[in-house]
This record gives C-alpha cells, sequence and structure tokens, in this order.
C-alpha cells in the first residue's frame, strides 16, 4: 500500500508552494539595474542643469525611475504595470519618511563627534568659557542633572502611573470615566504649561529654582505615558487567570497584586521606559523649574541644577563655534541616552513572553 501511494505521488506532479508578491531573482536583478542606470542619468542631469543638490537628485531620480518603468511596462497587462507603479509610489514615499530622520541622524553624529571626549562626561564648566577648546570643560554637571531629575520624576510618576492603570483596568468605580478624561487631557498638556504649574506652585513657594522642581515638572509630563501604555498593558491580561485567582478564594486586591502586575511585568517596565524617553529631552519646563548651573549640584533642593537640554540650549545662544560644537555634543549624548532607553525597552519587552 504505502509502495503504491509513493508511486502515485511520484506520478503527480504536485506544484510548489508559491508565496505571493515574491520577486524572482531576474525580476530583482532587473530592477536593480534600471535603478542603477537610472541613479547615473539623475546624476548627469544634477550635473548638467545645476539642480539643488540631493533634492534635485532625488526628485530626477524618481522621474526618470517612473519613465523608465512605463516604457517596460508598456506591453505588459494593466494589472502588472499598475502593480509596478503602486510599488514604485510606495518605495518612494517610505524613502520620503525615512530619509528627514537619517538626515537629523547623520548631523547630529557628524558634529557632535568633534567634542566627544572623556573629559565631556566628567567635565564642568565652572572655569571654562564656552569658546575655550573642546578638551576644556564638559557636560558632567549637566548629565548627572538630568539623571537625577528624571529619576526623582520615575520614583513620583511610576507608581501614580500603574495605580492609574489598575483602577480604569481592575477596580472601574465610579470615577473611571474621570480618571481616563484627565490622563487623556494631559496628554496633550504643552511642555511649557507644565513647566509654569510647577513654578507658580513649588518654585513660587520655596522662592528658588531646585531640581526637584524640575523634576516635578517632568513628572507631570511624565505621568500620561505611563498611565495609559500601564492600561493598555493591564487590558492584555486574560480574564481567566483574574476568574482563576477569584476561584481559589482570592480578593480582588490580592488578585491585582499577586496575579495581574506579575503577569505584565515586562510591560510595565516598558512603560516607565516610554515615560523617561518622552521626557529626558524636555526643555521648556527645565526653564522655569531647574533653569541651569555651571557645577556639579548633588542635593535636589540646592538651588538651580544643569542638564543636558538647558546645556545645549545655552551654549547655542552664545553662538560661537566651539560654543556651537560643545551644544552639538551634548545633543548627541542626549540622542544617544533616548536611543539607549528605546533599546532596553524592546530587549526587557521581547524577553518576557509571558
Amino acid at each position: 500500500m504505502s509502495a503504491t501511494v509513493t508511486d502515485l505521488q511520484q506520478t503527480i506532479a504536485i506544484p510548489a508552494p508559491t508565496t505571493p508578491w515574491r520577486r524572482t531573482r531576474g525580476e530583482q536583478l532587473g530592477t536593480a539595474i534600471i535603478f542603477l542606470i537610472s541613479a547615473v542619468a539623475a546624476a548627469c542631469i544634477v550635473l548638467v542643469t545645476g539642480l539643488a543638490g540631493v533634492d534635485g537628485f532625488g526628485l530626477t531620480l524618481f522621474v526618470i525611475f517612473v519613465v523608465v518603468t512605463f516604457v517596460r511596462t508598456i506591453r505588459m497587462n494593466a494589472k502588472v504595470r499598475k502593480d509596478e507603479f503602486i510599488k514604485i509610489a510606495i518605495f518612494a514615499a517610505a524613502v520620503l519618511a525615512f530619509l528627514p530622520w537619517m538626515s537629523i541622524f547623520a548631523s547630529v553624529v557628524m558634529k557632535g563627534a568633534r567634542g566627544f571626549k572623556p573629559n565631556f562626561f566628567v567635565g564642568d564648566m565652572r572655569t571654562t568659557i564656552p569658546d575655550d577648546e573642546l578638551n576644556l570643560g564638559g557636560a558632567g554637571h549637566a548629565i548627572i542633572g538630568s539623571m537625577m531629575m528624571v529619576i526623582n520624576a520615575t520614583i513620583i510618576t511610576l507608581p501614580l502611573g500603574i495605580l492609574s492603570g489598575v483602577y480604569l483596568t481592575e477596580v472601574r468605580g465610579r470615577l473611571t470615566f474621570l480618571v481616563r478624561f484627565v490622563v487623556q487631557s494631559m496628554s496633550g498638556v504643552p511642555s511649557i504649561v507644565a513647566g509654569l504649574f510647577i513654578y507658580t506652585t513649588f518654585v513660587d513657594f520655596t522662592n528658588s529654582f531646585s531640581g526637584m522642581a524640575g523634576s516635578l515638572a517632568l513628572a507631570v509630563l511624565m505621568l500620561p505615558t505611563v498611565a495609559r501604555t500601564a492600561e493598555e498593558v493591564l487590558k492584555l491580561v486574560p480574564d481567566d487567570l483574574r476568574s482563576a485567582s477569584y476561584a481559589l478564594g482570592a480578593r480582588q486586591w490580592r488578585t491585582s497584586l499577586m496575579v495581574v502586575l506579575p503577569t505584565v511585568r515586562s510591560g510595565l517596565t516598558t512603560a516607565a521606559i516610554l515615560g523617561v524617553a518622552r521626557v529626558i529631552g524636555e526643555t521648556a519646563p527645565l526653564l522655569l523649574t531647574s533653569l541651569s548651573s555651571n557645577s556639579y549640584v548633588f542635593n535636589p533642593l540646592g538651588g538651580p541644577i544643569g542638564s543636558l537640554p538647558t546645556y545645549v540650549f545655552g551654549l547655542l545662544q552664545i553662538g560661537t563655534e566651539n560654543a556651537i560644537n560643545r551644544a552639538w555634543t551634548g545633543a548627541l549624548v542626549l540622542m544617544l541616552l533616548v536611543l539607549a532607553l528605546f533599546t532596553t525597552t524592546r530587549f526587557i519587552g521581547g524577553k518576557d513572553r509571558r
């Protein structure tokens, strides 16, 4: 019987499974050759006509590639021609959306690398003027100040944000609509408004700028991100887990604390890191609360304190060559910190599969 089935399988030609929209190597090679020819032609046209640099080259390349594709598919049926043009449109839209970000990233890296020296991470600006050589002074005080304020803001915000998410998804009391409305409204509050709020309530009360005031302003901006992310993460917990806990006699608070929250531990960590990444580059609220300083300050209530955003802002206002170079380096360090936070978020979020 098995021999008969084998013979029958060898006799009948079973087609191999195909992947929709998959292009053969010949088609991919043809598209690559057409693209290279179009790129060379576009470069020649830009050199001859004097179009505006990269923008002119991109526009010319797009037009030439469309024309060449039309000529190549003129003898094909309408469906194939339409498919080719839709692919070109999608690819061009993706490049158009991706290039500005890459341009910003490349500009920050190239200009910020000039001052990327060891003294930048340990020195301060007490005895260094902004126009001094880049091997003098540094932004260590600003890095410490930023981390101090962000950590304090996280300590304030994380419990409140998680408790808000638990109330919205687990308790669902009478104030659910009001809490959700306030959280969503806070998401659209401009950062300068948060700074003004802390300035009028805390800075005026203490009669002093401080790192704690900056932490409170960042906490106001950070809370909606943490609360909304925590709510969405808690919604992913299956109701069967809650039902099983209730069936074993656990109360609601114990179910939330011992079953629901541990299940989404990685998601809540992601919420915290996303909240930090949201506020670490804010400048406007810090100008109204923590102000700035040229030296190390380790006391959150010890007066004005430096931070990376205000460090960059102040140097750009001076406008000299080395001051601008220091500002670019500060922007690079700030961008690397945000990149590290998002990388950590992806690592933590993908590690726990529960």
